[in-house]
């Protein structure tokens, strides 16, 4: 697909407006974003993608279209799984919430530059060495089990009440060791002057484990979307939309995560097919075979697995809260 330099340079313009928007107009300093407004500005992102998509529709035609709404899917369902990493990083460092937007705006905007340089590499890859589609491949697949392992054993520690820490990383030690810090979490400020000298605050290190988050995201979401499509403008546009909305389904979907207990069975099934499909469909193209999975076959079997997640997951929130429901009832002697 040819994109001349015009949609570039619009579409980077465009993101800096919607980036100044949702610092500056969007969001006041200090403020505790509620779930309404939260809602509604998801819903605008969400429209402001769909938007772009009709767009690329009726520039560049149905085929590129369904690519960028796939990639979309992909990369905002599985950006979806960074919103329990936000909940951990922000409990170990005690940063309440009307301090944490401004912590994921810079970390989503350190995101944009390194999903560019990501996706630059990966392309950059497949058109040299066409091969490691495979390695692609069979990359998600291993990814999508060991998705399950983690979420399986996660669950085993609640269970034993191990609540996880982050303050307990290698990561996380080493930079306290390199760069000095302080426990103060009073004012917003990644850096200050404490006897005159400058050091860093559990701001900055969220920051830092926010962005270095982000990378491993990276390192699975990316080879996913180059599944879909190979086209940079195609793979960034899509990564950039999801991207820009993650912050607000943050604040909007935080107190109901319950609702997503079985998304994470339903992104490791995601990551099994797209690893398939990215190895089978090289193989088709590559010695001329039938078999070869569609973009519209791709959209649909998505769609569905993150839909019968929701689904599964909002059953389990109402029985388990009928459960309960019920046994305050027995404790009490009412039943």
């Amino acid at each position: 697909m040819e994109v001349s330099s015009a949609f570039w340079i619009g579409f980077i313009i465009l993101i800096i407006v919607l980036l100044l928007l949702d610092m500056f107009a969007f969001h006041k300093k200090g403020e505790v974003i509620n779930v309404k407004k939260a809602l509604w500005l998801s819903f605008f992102w969400i429209s402001l993608a769909l938007i772009f998509n009709a767009g690329i529709y009726f520039v560049f035609g149905k085929e590129p279209a369904l690519e960028f709404l796939t990639a979309y899917l992909i990369e905002k369902s599985l950006s979806v799984d960074n919103l329990f990493v936000f909940i951990l990083i922000f409990t170990s460092f005690k940063i309440i919430p009307k301090y944490q937007h401004g912590i994921l705006f810079w970390g989503i905007l350190g995101a944009l530059i390194f999903r560019a340089i990501f996706i630059f590499a990966g392309i950059a890859l497949l058109e040299r060495f066409s091969w490691v589609m495979y390695l692609f491949g069979g990359f998600l697949v291993i990814t999508g089990i060991k998705m399950v392992v983690d979420f399986i054993r996660e669950k085993r520690e609640e269970e034993k009440k191990e609540e996880k820490d982050l303050n307990n990383s290698w990561y996380v030690k080493l930079t306290r060791r390199i760069i000095p810090m302080t426990n103060d979490v009073s004012e917003p400020k990644f850096f200050r002057r404490i006897d005159h000298k400058i050091v860093a605050t559990p701001f900055f290190l969220a920051l830092l484990v926010i962005e270095m988050t982000d990378l491993v995201f990276a390192i699975d979401s990316i080879p996913a979307v180059l599944a879909v499509s190979t086209d940079m403008f195609i793979v960034y546009t899509s990564n950039i939309f999801a991207i820009l909305g993650l912050r607000s389904l943050y604040f909007a979907l935080r107190g109901v995560m319950d609702y997503f207990y079985y998304l994470r069975y339903a992104l490791s099934a995601i990551l099994l097919f797209i690893g398939c499909k990215m190895m089978f469909n090289h193989f088709a193209h590559t010695y001329g075979t039938e078999f070869y999975i569609p973009t519209t076959t791709s959209l649909l079997i998505i769609t569905t697995l993150i839909a019968i997640s929701i689904v599964a997951s909002i059953i389990r929130s109402r029985q388990s809260q009928k459960s309960m429901v019920m046994n305050f009832h027995r404790k009490e002697g009412t039943v």
